[in-house]
């Protein structure tokens, strides 16, 4: 596998950015590591959660070592504390993480652009933001998986007082008042268009620990893809023992490359 600390320029945030990529390499006497290498580069696309940034998934686990053996590309972008959202007060996030990068890294490197080829996946703040990228569209992803997290991790704006302060600012920042329904915000709402419309559905892996300050927003979203008949989503959740840790997400990001690999 091969490892590249990226410096680029985004002109969806107007300025530059990081991002760290793993790429597949067939390797011979290797030790103590099993690697694949396809004609067609297949793409995981991970994103980090709040506190984080591009370099966390190689620091707290062996992601290139998991990948490895599957042959898959891992691209971990930069966010900031963003949620991967157009900003009202802010950057372009959303259309950076959904629609330039991915563009601009596959001429590149020659990913695969085909959608049997792409998954994200993602942790806390990134688990929400991979059901949102991944459902606004579906025609791009095969797969989503989504850890520690709900599809919506903290409440839309509304109008009213009853929010805390620190809720309220960050609502601002996000959104400040522009109407969220039919756009990439509106999750659910996606999701519903995409069985409405017969569109593809991206697989979706769910997984989150018992102990999880996010559990609520985990069981909304899991009692919502659990509501649509026949499970067109192939949606699997999983509850373990745990909590939002890197010892979960270490050995759940391995259940989601065995998922993807079905």
């Amino acid at each position: 596998m091969a490892l590249i600390h990226a410096g680029l320029r985004s002109n969806a945030l107007g300025r530059g950015v990081s991002c760290d990529i793993i790429l597949p390499q067939k390797s011979s006497k290797l030790i103590g590591m099993e690697t694949a290498e396809h004609e067609k580069i297949k793409v995981l696309w991970l994103l980090h959660g709040m506190s984080d940034d591009c370099t966390i998934w190689q620091r707290r686990t062996s992601i290139e070592r998991y990948a490895a053996p599957y042959g898959l590309a891992v691209v971990m972008p930069d966010v900031e504390l963003s949620s991967y959202t157009n900003l009202a007060h802010g950057g372009r996030f959303y259309d950076y993480i959904a629609k330039e990068l991915p563009e601009t890294l596959s001429r590149m490197f020659g990913f695969s652009t085909a959608r049997e080829d792409n998954f994200i996946a993602g942790l806390s703040m990134g688990g929400a933001g991979c059901m949102k990228i991944g459902l606004a569209n579906p025609d791009k992803y095969a797969a989503i998986g989504c850890l520690s997290a709900g599809a919506l991790n903290s409440p839309l704006p509304v109008a009213t007082h009853a929010l805390d302060p620190a809720k309220q600012y960050y609502s601002y920042i996000r959104f400040d008042g522009r109407e969220l329904e039919g756009t990439e915000e509106d999750v659910f709402g996606n999701a519903k268009k995409i069985i409405e419309q017969g569109l593809p559905c991206p697989r979706i892996y769910h997984s989150t620990g018992s102990d999880d300050f996010l559990l609520g927003a985990a069981h909304q979203t899991r009692d919502f893809f659990q509501s649509f008949e026949g499970n067109p989503f192939d949606y699997t959740f999983e509850e373990d023992p745990g909590a939002h840790t890197w010892e979960y997400w270490d050995l759940h990001i391995q259940r989601f490359l065995e998922y993807i690999a079905k």
